[in-house]
């Protein structure tokens, strides 16, 4: 069985080695441990500092392309060259590399395809009480969304079987980690998680500039992956207030034509209620139509799943877990 560890860079050579040397050399279940760096466009000495150190595989782009094209990239890297798990990890030693070795067990013995680092999050001390309350409040609504009991869903500390590889299709830019939880709910693959501690930030985030800037694209990421796989949910939750304030005036007008009869000033009531209704019967229709839409990209997963499965060494290696 062959393990892939990846670091995705943006300007790390400070951090890189600290991260490399922590990295196992040797893990039971596992014959050959390789590292993978996705250089995004880094400006500093990350890439001349990863040759120097003989990591085996290094991505460069010409362009800051973000850490879901990097992982996008980084993955299918890893299929090429016959990764049986890929492991991703941070490039500013936020994550103590030495724990990877607990972090792939569930997928060496076949018990999960996804395995996630769990932060714990309410202990992190250098997290303040509001930045702990929004990711306590994040968490809730993408395991609502995704279906799974994920608690840390924004850890970037991963490790994912080859299956799961060839089942997740990254469509975010900005970040993975959420995308990849919806994905994995919606399509039936199993998510374990472990509880460990993180090392001392080393830096700021160059994810994000602050709080709010990462809710607004986290928020983003979710509701686009979410409506790809439930669009006529979205859209029948987006039309209710439409039909409720077409109601309204509805009852309105007749109890104002029951009372006094017909007044020409009652014409508005009938207006404003044809135009919630027909609002609401646009936004239900475009909810069966996305509907069939994501019945179709189903088909559409499915063949790609196959041709990568051609494309990426096909072997007898797969997982069969129920739900």
């Amino acid at each position: 069985m062959k393990l892939i560890i990846q670091i995705p860079c943006y300007n790390e050579e400070k951090t890189l080695p600290l991260v490399l040397n922590e990295l196992p050399k040797k893990i039971p279940g596992i014959d050959l441990i390789e590292t993978q760096i996705i250089d995004d466009w880094s400006t500093d000495g990350t890439v001349e500092i990863a040759k120097k150190l003989n990591v085996d595989h290094i991505i460069s782009y010409i362009w800051n392309k973000g850490l879901g094209t990097a992982f996008k990239y980084g993955a299918e890297n890893a299929l090429k060259h016959k990764a049986d798990i890929l492991v991703n990890t941070d490039g500013d030693n936020q994550y103590p590399g030495k724990y990877i070795t607990d972090l792939v067990q569930d997928i060496i013995h076949k018990r999960a395809d996804v395995v996630i680092w769990d932060r714990q999050t309410k202990k992190i001390e250098h997290f303040s009480p509001l930045k702990k309350t929004l990711q306590w409040l994040g968490s809730s609504l993408v395991r609502k969304l995704s279906g799974t009991d994920v608690e840390d869903t924004v850890s970037w500390f991963r490790a994912y079987s080859r299956e799961s590889l060839l089942r997740l299709n990254i469509v975010s830019r900005f970040s993975y980690v959420l995308d990849t939880i919806i994905q994995s709910g919606k399509k039936w693959l199993v998510i374990s998680s472990i509880k460990m501690h993180i090392n001392p930030p080393t830096r700021k985030s160059r994810l994000f500039k602050n709080i709010w800037q990462h809710i607004k694209k986290s928020t983003g990421d979710m509701l686009r992956v979410y409506s790809m796989y439930e669009p006529l949910k979205v859209f029948v939750i987006l039309s209710l207030p439409f039909i409720a304030i077409g109601t309204i005036w509805i009852i309105r007008f007749l109890f104002y034509y029951f009372i006094n009869g017909w007044d020409a000033g009652m014409v508005q009531s009938l207006v404003l209620s044809w135009i919630s209704m027909t609002i609401w019967i646009q936004l239900f229709a475009m909810g069966i139509v996305g509907d069939l839409i994501a019945k179709w990209r189903v088909i559409q997963e499915d063949l790609l799943y196959s041709r990568k499965r051609e494309l990426y060494w096909e072997t007898d290696y797969e997982l069969h877990y129920k739900k």
